[in-house]
Protein backbone atom coordinates (compact mmCIF):
# COMPACT_ATOMS: atom_id res chain seq x y z
CA UNK A 1 0.00 0.00 0.00
CA UNK A 2 1.48 3.39 -0.96
CA UNK A 3 2.16 6.00 1.68
CA UNK A 4 -0.20 8.95 2.19
CA UNK A 5 1.92 11.00 -0.26
CA UNK A 6 1.45 8.45 -3.03
CA UNK A 7 5.12 7.46 -2.86
CA UNK A 8 5.83 3.77 -2.30
CA UNK A 9 5.57 2.49 1.25
CA UNK A 10 9.07 1.88 2.66
CA UNK A 11 9.65 -1.05 5.00
CA UNK A 12 12.95 -2.11 6.53
CA UNK A 13 13.20 -5.89 6.75
CA UNK A 14 15.97 -7.56 8.75
CA UNK A 15 16.86 -10.43 11.03
CA UNK A 16 18.44 -9.02 14.18
CA UNK A 17 20.07 -10.95 17.01
CA UNK A 18 19.43 -10.03 20.65
CA UNK A 19 22.77 -8.16 20.67
CA UNK A 20 21.91 -6.20 17.51
CA UNK A 21 24.10 -8.29 15.18
CA UNK A 22 22.86 -8.73 11.62
CA UNK A 23 26.04 -10.08 10.04
CA UNK A 24 29.61 -11.22 10.43
CA UNK A 25 32.28 -11.15 7.73
CA UNK A 26 29.67 -10.70 5.00
CA UNK A 27 27.48 -13.59 6.13
CA UNK A 28 24.48 -14.13 8.39
CA UNK A 29 25.61 -15.90 11.60
CA UNK A 30 22.58 -18.25 11.73
CA UNK A 31 20.37 -20.25 9.39
CA UNK A 32 16.61 -20.01 9.86
CA UNK A 33 14.76 -21.47 6.86
CA UNK A 34 11.46 -20.03 8.15
CA UNK A 35 13.00 -16.55 8.05
CA UNK A 36 14.04 -16.96 4.42
CA UNK A 37 10.46 -18.05 3.59
CA UNK A 38 9.09 -15.09 5.58
CA UNK A 39 11.39 -12.68 3.69
CA UNK A 40 10.29 -14.14 0.36
CA UNK A 41 6.59 -13.88 1.25
CA UNK A 42 6.99 -10.26 2.35
CA UNK A 43 9.02 -9.05 -0.61
CA UNK A 44 7.72 -11.05 -3.60
CA UNK A 45 6.32 -8.68 -6.23
CA UNK A 46 7.92 -5.64 -4.63
CA UNK A 47 11.13 -3.60 -4.87
CA UNK A 48 14.24 -4.55 -2.88
CA UNK A 49 16.80 -1.86 -2.08
CA UNK A 50 20.17 -3.04 -0.82
CA UNK A 51 23.79 -2.09 -0.72
CA UNK A 52 26.34 -3.65 -3.03
CA UNK A 53 27.95 -5.75 -0.30
CA UNK A 54 24.56 -7.19 0.65
CA UNK A 55 23.87 -7.95 -3.01
CA UNK A 56 27.30 -9.59 -3.33
CA UNK A 57 26.58 -11.78 -0.28
CA UNK A 58 23.37 -13.00 -1.96
CA UNK A 59 25.14 -13.35 -5.29
CA UNK A 60 22.21 -12.74 -7.62
CA UNK A 61 18.98 -10.85 -8.12
CA UNK A 62 16.19 -12.57 -6.22
CA UNK A 63 13.41 -13.79 -8.52
CA UNK A 64 10.02 -12.10 -8.51
CA UNK A 65 11.35 -8.81 -7.17
CA UNK A 66 12.86 -5.69 -8.68
CA UNK A 67 16.28 -5.13 -7.11
CA UNK A 68 17.96 -1.75 -6.79
CA UNK A 69 21.59 -1.94 -5.66
CA UNK A 70 23.25 1.08 -4.09
CA UNK A 71 26.85 1.64 -5.10
CA UNK A 72 29.12 4.62 -5.57
CA UNK A 73 30.99 2.74 -8.31
CA UNK A 74 29.57 4.05 -11.61
CA UNK A 75 31.08 1.09 -13.50
CA UNK A 76 29.37 -1.57 -11.34
CA UNK A 77 26.52 -3.56 -12.87
CA UNK A 78 24.88 -6.95 -12.51
CA UNK A 79 22.34 -8.85 -14.55
CA UNK A 80 18.76 -8.21 -13.56
CA UNK A 81 19.32 -5.28 -11.21
CA UNK A 82 18.97 -1.52 -11.31
CA UNK A 83 21.74 0.63 -9.88
CA UNK A 84 21.57 3.86 -7.89
CA UNK A 85 24.44 5.88 -6.43
CA UNK A 86 22.58 6.53 -3.16
CA UNK A 87 19.40 5.98 -1.20
CA UNK A 88 17.63 9.15 -2.36
CA UNK A 89 18.16 8.18 -6.00
CA UNK A 90 17.01 4.62 -5.31
CA UNK A 91 13.80 5.86 -3.68
CA UNK A 92 13.12 8.20 -6.61
CA UNK A 93 13.68 5.29 -9.02
CA UNK A 94 11.35 3.07 -6.95
CA UNK A 95 8.51 5.59 -7.35
CA UNK A 96 8.20 4.53 -11.00
CA UNK A 97 8.18 0.81 -10.19
CA UNK A 98 5.28 -1.39 -9.11
CA UNK A 99 5.04 -2.47 -5.49
CA UNK A 100 6.30 -1.27 -2.16
CA UNK A 101 9.95 -0.75 -1.22
CA UNK A 102 11.69 -3.19 1.12
CA UNK A 103 15.12 -2.17 2.37
CA UNK A 104 17.21 -5.31 2.83
CA UNK A 105 20.55 -4.05 4.16
CA UNK A 106 23.30 -3.59 4.99
CA UNK A 107 23.79 -1.59 8.15
CA UNK A 108 24.57 1.76 6.47
CA UNK A 109 21.58 1.40 4.14
CA UNK A 110 19.28 0.57 7.08
CA UNK A 111 20.62 3.57 9.00
CA UNK A 112 20.05 5.92 6.05
CA UNK A 113 16.60 4.51 5.28
CA UNK A 114 15.30 4.51 8.86
CA UNK A 115 14.16 8.14 8.68
CA UNK A 116 12.19 7.40 5.48
CA UNK A 117 10.62 4.15 6.69
CA UNK A 118 6.92 3.72 7.30
CA UNK A 119 7.42 0.27 8.83
CA UNK A 120 9.95 -2.29 9.99
CA UNK A 121 9.54 -6.05 9.89
CA UNK A 122 12.21 -7.49 12.14
CA UNK A 123 12.97 -11.09 12.87
CA UNK A 124 14.18 -11.04 16.45
CA UNK A 125 16.72 -13.87 16.59
CA UNK A 126 17.23 -15.04 20.16
CA UNK A 127 20.99 -15.53 19.92
CA UNK A 128 23.95 -13.27 20.71
CA UNK A 129 26.51 -14.22 18.05
CA UNK A 130 29.79 -12.54 17.30
CA UNK A 131 29.30 -10.06 14.51
CA UNK A 132 30.78 -7.04 12.81
CA UNK A 133 27.54 -5.62 11.40
CA UNK A 134 24.69 -4.28 13.54
CA UNK A 135 21.15 -3.06 12.94
CA UNK A 136 20.82 0.64 13.76
CA UNK A 137 19.37 1.67 17.09
CA UNK A 138 15.94 3.27 16.78
CA UNK A 139 13.76 5.23 19.16
CA UNK A 140 11.00 2.80 20.06
CA UNK A 141 8.76 5.68 21.15
CA UNK A 142 8.47 6.57 17.44
CA UNK A 143 7.23 3.07 16.57
CA UNK A 144 4.27 0.91 17.58
CA UNK A 145 4.51 -2.84 17.63
CA UNK A 146 1.56 -4.09 15.59
CA UNK A 147 2.09 -7.83 15.51
CA UNK A 148 4.42 -10.49 16.91
CA UNK A 149 4.59 -14.11 15.76
CA UNK A 150 6.70 -16.18 18.14
CA UNK A 151 8.62 -19.27 17.06
CA UNK A 152 10.37 -19.94 20.35
CA UNK A 153 10.42 -23.73 19.98
CA UNK A 154 12.32 -23.56 16.68
CA UNK A 155 15.92 -24.80 16.44
CA UNK A 156 16.90 -21.11 16.50
CA UNK A 157 14.25 -19.32 18.59
CA UNK A 158 12.94 -16.24 16.79
CA UNK A 159 9.97 -13.90 16.51
CA UNK A 160 8.63 -11.98 13.54
CA UNK A 161 7.75 -8.46 14.69
CA UNK A 162 5.89 -5.80 12.70
CA UNK A 163 6.52 -2.15 13.65
CA UNK A 164 4.67 0.90 12.27
CA UNK A 165 5.84 4.47 12.61
CA UNK A 166 3.51 6.41 14.92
Amino acid sequence: MPSETGAPRITLVAAVADNGVIGNAGDIPWRIPADFAHFKALTLGHVLVMGRATYDSIGRALPGRTTIVLTRDPAWSADGVLVAPGLEEALRLAESLPGDVFVAGGAAVYAAALEHAHAQVLTEVHLSPVGDTHYPQFDRSEWAEKRRDAHLEAEVPHEFVWWERV
